[in-house]
């Protein structure tokens, strides 16, 4: 099976509309296929951006020294 890439994202049913999370967070509750693992990803895949958490990156702070600040 060909994997489509949505941007940046491959498909899974962790962030597929028709999935719903387990009580457990290990598992998605799929009305389509049944209860799967969060990284299968069948052709029913339907996107839904709202439920993918971004991966959090800090910016480098910029260093500075008191002369920065003199005038």
């Amino acid at each position: 099976m060909k994997r489509k890439i949505i941007g940046n994202v491959e498909p899974r049913c962790e962030y597929c509309k028709h999935g719903k999370l387990s009580a457990d967070n290990e598992s998605i509750l799929c009305p389509k296929q049944g209860v799967l693992s969060k990284d299968f990803s069948c052709k029913k895949f339907s996107y839904d951006a709202l439920k993918r958490v971004p991966q959090k990156s800090s910016p480098a702070l910029q260093q500075f020294s008191p002369e920065d600040f003199e005038l």
